[in-house]
């Protein structure tokens, strides 16, 4: 690897923001998942939750929508609400869904600073009342338009772009926030990745 090359990996990782992440509930469109991959890549994110305990596992994601984001991300998949949600709990203090209810409240009234998890349902039905049930509260995209939905990859990134806003104000980007074994681990596989190993 070129010391360019290693700098540019290294500058990456210290923009990480591991108190950040997405879940994707059932989502069935591989293109769909790869796209929210992309822009988790391009905030920040490193870890990535996808639940499939309706549909089966994907065995691969739309390499074109993604531009090989995934093989930067490390994915979590889970094929039991349980036991995601277990593992969520261990890493973020809030949970929120994307969900149009009378307790919803705006993006833009969300604490994006803070350690969250924001949930994205499949394309048919959105977040399962299961999921919901499950989660520290809803929030809603503000739109003035007659169709009052997104794409989940457009949803996504307006949200994440949101928490990137918010972050980004609050010098979140402006330090090292992954740690210790993560850290090196990553170093390391991202080196080999780099090289086509």
């Amino acid at each position: 690897m070129t010391p360019e090359r290693n700098d540019r990996l290294n500058a990456v990782l210290n923009k990480r923001q591991p108190d950040l992440t997405v879940v994707l509930e059932n989502v069935f469109d591989p293109h769909n998942i790869s796209a929210v991959m992309r822009t988790a890549d391009a905030v920040g994110l490193q870890d990535i939750y996808i639940l499939n305990d309706k549909i089966p596992p994907h065995k691969k994601w739309g390499a074109k929508s993604s531009s090989s984001a995934a093989k930067w991300l490390t994915v979590h998949q889970f094929t039991d609400a349980d036991a995601c949600f277990e593992a969520l709990r261990k890493r973020f203090d809030k949970i929120y869904t994307t969900h149009l209810s009378s307790d919803a409240v705006s993006l833009h009234e969300l604490d994006l600073t803070t350690s969250v998890a924001l949930v994205f349902g499949n394309e048919h039905s959105g977040v399962s009342e299961g999921i919901i049930a499950k989660a520290d509260g809803n929030f809603i995209i503000p739109q003035v338009g007659i169709i009052k939905s997104l794409n989940i990859s457009v949803a996504c990134a307006v949200s994440l772009y949101e928490a990137y806003r918010q972050k980004n104000n609050a010098g979140h980007y402006d330090q090292l926030k992954l740690e210790g074994a993560q850290l090196e681990q990553l170093r390391t596989e991202w080196g080999f990745l780099d090289e086509g190993v």
